[in-house]
């Protein structure tokens, strides 16, 4: 498949923004002292297959 040159630039520069934005969020996460309230609880994949009543391979799906 051959990509112009603009047609890479602007995939380049939408990439360039996802990362952008996807660093803000990890900054506001890093200057958060609780991610987490104390009622929330956390589930692993076991848990939540069993939970949602399905496999853990259709979980990965």
């Amino acid at each position: 498949m051959y990509l112009n040159n603009q047609d890479f630039l602007n995939w380049m520069e939408k990439l360039s923004k996802k990362l952008t934005d996807i660093g803000q969020d990890l900054k506001s996460l890093i200057n958060t002292k609780e991610v987490f309230t104390d009622d929330e609880k956390i589930l692993d994949n076991q848990d939540l297959a069993f939970l949602l009543k399905v496999s853990y391979r259709t979980l990965q799906r």
